[in-house]
């Protein structure tokens, strides 16, 4: 295991500048997760982080050592590939130990190693068989156990489960899971899905346009976003976006949302979330967050109900997942989802009554998308 620490990364191609002043530090052990849109440059500083990438400027060092321009091999890494890159002329037991025999392990040692990560990944039954006769999540297993046997200081997996099918990808991620906490190892992890990035990481970097926008654990990311994109990009359904307007209400504040055919709503703001910025922002745009399940179905049968600001509004589509119910409605000028219990009794083009749990709605600058609330 070893900490990893990336300092001021730049990587050119050419005339672009596809990673710009890249920092990250990480401990010992954590599990990083590099997620983003296709694009935003996680995979090539995914490579740099390897050495399959030479960086233009910046420094990276794992376990206090500056290896920026040192080669693969002497990086003490280990990489899984997306395409899980398999000898497909060798058998398991042969693709699992083939790395310890470059290196000029003892056979025995070798051997060890093999019984002991398939054990692990539980592919013993397996050691005999070619990548050809292996389903699509056993060969993601083997290339995990390649990466295994070598007991590196650190692991890199560049989106894995990208070409399982969506309940193998369940499964495999459970796995990997199970694996970091068994053996606490320093693992950073490229994958554009953000469910993969919530389930898995100890620390998320949300990645655009080749910048780190936010790095955090997978709370404060999904709770405290510091932009528009980070909060629409973690988060499915994803979060609501409503144009509104910030005013004074008495001694407080409240956004007023524009509604094209009745009485304008307004949502007072909880005093104990006023922010400096805020008083900048007064009679202005702003863009109102709120996630989906911070609505909830008001009950006339429960003597309590949840916090939050009452609105009336009409639904236009329900779409029960099992688990939940997602209901689309317009509020203002938009379209928004709210994620109620699976037995909500309401039918599309019905009125139901819901609150807005304003304690932990988000208020964005209209114009340059950044937090402000």
């Amino acid at each position: 295991m070893a900490a990893l620490e990336i300092h001021n990364v730049r990587k050119d191609f050419g005339s672009e500048r596809v990673l710009k002043d890249v920092s990250i530090s990480i401990d010992s052990g954590e599990f990083l997760i590099l997620v983003g849109p296709s694009g935003c440059g996680k995979s090539t500083l995914m490579n740099a982080i390897a050495g399959l990438e030479p960086v233009t400027s910046g420094t990276i060092c794992i376990d206090g050592e500056d290896v920026t321009w040192r080669t693969p091999a002497e990086r003490d890494i280990a990489m899984v590939f997306q395409s899980y890159a398999l000898y497909p002329s060798m058998t398991v037991r042969q693709n699992i130990s083939f790395g310890l025999e470059m290196r000029k392990v003892p056979k025995l040692e070798r051997q060890a190693a093999v019984e002991r990560v398939a054990d692990l990944l539980q592919i013993t039954h397996l050691l005999e068989r070619k990548p050809s006769q292996l389903s699509g999540g056993q060969r993601q297993r083997v290339a995990m156990g390649r990466a295994l046997a070598r007991e590196p200081k650190v692991y890199l997996f560049d989106e894995p489960l990208s070409n399982l099918d969506a309940k193998l990808r369940v499964d495999m991620r459970t796995e990997i899971k199970k694996l970091h906490q068994r053996l606490g190892t320093t693992i950073v992890y490229v994958t554009h899905d953000q469910v993969e990035a919530m389930t898995l990481a100890d620390c998320i970097a949300v990645m655009r346009d080749g910048h780190i926008l936010q790095l955090g654990s997978p709370d404060e990311v999904y709770n405290n976003p510091v932009d528009m994109f980070v909060a629409g990009f973690m988060g499915s359904p994803s979060m609501n976006f409503i144009t509104a307007t910030l005013e004074r209400d008495g001694d407080g504040y409240a956004v007023r949302i524009a509604t094209p055919d009745e009485d304008d709503l307004c949502l007072p703001w909880p005093a104990a979330r006023v922010t400096a910025a805020m008083t900048e922002k007064l009679d202005q745009p702003v863009i109102l967050g709120l996630r989906p399940e911070h609505f909830s179905e008001e009950d006339e049968r429960l003597s309590t109900q949840a916090e939050g600001t009452l609105l009336h509004t009409r639904v236009t589509v329900v779409e029960p997942t099992g688990a939940d119910m997602l209901l689309r409605l317009p509020l203002g000028e938009q379209e928004v989802t709210a994620r109620v219990g699976p037995k909500c009794a309401v039918s599309p083009g019905e009125r139901l009554a819901l609150r807005v749990d304003m304690a932990r709605a988000i208020l964005f600058d209209a114009e340059t998308e950044k937090r402000i609330a």
